[in-house]
């Protein structure tokens, strides 16, 4: 792939660019390697694929089903009441319903997070309250500080994502329902579940069920990203019957097509390969977020959803890392410095399978450090070393032996001005230079003019590390290390005990 790239990031809408349009772009007629939209990449099943392709004709000519058809379909695989479930299409069709019928004023948000619970209310003219997860902390949603910013800003309506989008973050499902009774006297209380698919840190973690016989309560799931399909746009709701009934009222009889009602109508025939494909997803997070915690600098973040979130190390910049990704290694990745809360030393990285992690870790080496380290994945193209913006990435990692702090050895050239005075003994002995600075001192005319050059010596010391955020160099609070990965549930770090037994594994999909 050639050309300004940055050029096309900056005439989309979206945070990148389509991959129709990458396609477009590059000329040869095939895409670069997805890090950048979190879809399912084992599901369907090649088998699913060719049977939908034997049909295309068929699926695209005719109307499909009534919604309700469909829905009820749906319902019937997930065990739930239809008048509980409102399908759409996809989660942000359900998202500005949800904003435009039950928010009335004011949206509370924890940030960073999807941009469309903050930018969806912003549109329409509502007051929206951001909770910013703290960096130092992991980006840990605490829902304790979360309530008592929700009354002390009185805010109406509030959302929580869990997982959280983009980093990734887990809420344990008997703390999501406090937090839920907690806020009984708000107008509404949305669950966006767009994630939890991929979560494996407890056997039931949705609240669907809860959220269904509380007042005020809507559950947000996504079918796109679990099924590997976004570009089939689905997604459902799940509320009590008065409030999923009110949203169902206002969506288009046909706001679901004929694609979306054959993949549902498909679906129990294919649960054993559907339940496969999630435990291969996350049998793949664990690995992939092993191999890049290996990268010097690089902190990875604890994660429940198909993603993982990092941070770039010092000196790296998140849209020259993306834009070179793309580039050279044909690459696409997330940056997230146009998500509000985040910055563009972030990127986050759709779990992908082994191969095609091995080509990212082998393109973030080339880009942020100038070196393959024996990297498996063959060069492409004819990208150059990489010497400019973060070649102080690699001064920084050798010189702060993994503290983070500079070594405060530099101040020490000031004692060049006194040199001409001491020549003689200088020339005698070479070793001994050092030790007549402080003889020439009182000699010299008044040259104590050259003291005012260590008066800037306390600006450069590390002043900008104590700011409250972690130092550069130094992962953050909650994240995770090379050492702390291994052997990690992936929600809280523990010792280095080694990976699972193979044998415990689930068989791979496909």
């Amino acid at each position: 792939m050639t050309g300004n790239v940055t050029s096309l990031f900056r005439s989309t809408t979206a945070h990148s660019p389509s991959m129709a349009s990458l396609t477009r772009e590059d000329g040869d007629g095939a895409g670069p390697v997805d890090f950048c939209i979190p879809c399912n990449p084992y599901f369907p099943t090649p088998a699913m694929f060719d049977e939908m392709a034997a049909r295309l004709r068929e699926i695209v000519t005719y109307y499909p089903s009534s919604a309700d058809t469909i829905t009820a379909e749906l319902c019937s695989l997930l065990q739930l009441p239809p008048q509980c479930v409102a399908m759409g299409n996809g989660s942000t069709e359900l998202i500005t319903w949800i904003d435009h019928l039950l928010v009335r004023e004011s949206l509370a948000v924890p940030v960073p997070t999807f941009g469309r619970w903050t930018d969806q209310p912003m549109e329409t003219g509502k007051r929206v309250d951001m909770f910013p997860l703290q960096e130092s902390g992991g980006f840990a949603l605490d829902l304790a500080q979360y309530a008592d910013f929700i009354r002390t800003r009185g805010t109406r309506a509030v959302v929580v994502c869990n997982p959280n989008n983009p980093d990734g973050g887990y809420l344990h499902k008997h703390a999501v329902v406090q937090f839920m009774d907690a806020m009984a006297d708000r107008d509404l209380v949305v669950i966006d579940e767009s994630f939890l698919e991929f979560a494996d840190a407890e056997t039931e973690p949705s609240v669907v069920q809860e959220a269904m016989l509380r007042p005020n309560v809507v559950v947000l799931r996504s079918l796109g990203k679990n099924f590997g399909l976004h570009g089939i746009r689905f997604g459902y709701l799940v509320a009590n019957p008065a409030l999923a009934g009110r949203i169902r009222s206002m969506l288009p009889k046909w706001n679901l097509n004929s694609l979306a009602e054959h993949v549902v109508f498909m679906l129990k025939e294919h649960a054993t390969e559907y339940a496969q494909s999630l435990q291969q997803v996350r049998r793949d997070r664990l690995e992939m977020a092993s191999r890049l915690s290996e990268l010097p600098g690089l902190t990875v973040y604890p994660s429940q959803g198909n993603f993982l979130f990092v941070r770039l190390p010092v000196g790296a910049e998140g849209t020259a890392v993306r834009d070179r990704l793309l580039t050279e290694h044909r690459i696409l990745v997330r940056e997230c410095g146009n998500k509000i809360g985040s910055s563009s030393r972030f990127l986050r990285l759709v779990v992908r399978p082994q191969v095609d992690v091995r080509r990212l870790v082998s393109g973030l080496e080339q880009v942020l450090y100038g070196t393959r380290r024996g990297a498996a994945v063959p060069e492409l193209g004819t990208g150059t070393s990489y010497s400019s913006g973060t070649a102080a990435v690699d001064r920084l990692v050798g010189a702060t032996n993994g503290a983070g702090m500079q070594v405060p050895a530099a101040p020490l050239p000031a004692p060049e001005a006194p040199r001409p005075l001491q020549q003689p003994a200088a020339v005698a002995q070479p070793m001994p230079a050092p030790q007549p600075l402080p003889v020439p001192q009182p000699l010299p005319q008044p040259l104590p003019a050259p003291q005012p050059v260590p008066a800037p010596q306390p600006v450069p010391v590390p002043q900008p590390a104590a700011a409250g955020l972690t130092p550069p160099g130094v992962p953050a609070q909650g994240g995770l290390t090379a050492a702390q990965v291994r052997g990690t549930n992936g929600l809280t770090p523990a010792p280095a005990t080694g990976w699972p037994s193979a044998a415990g594994w689930p068989a791979a999909a496909g």
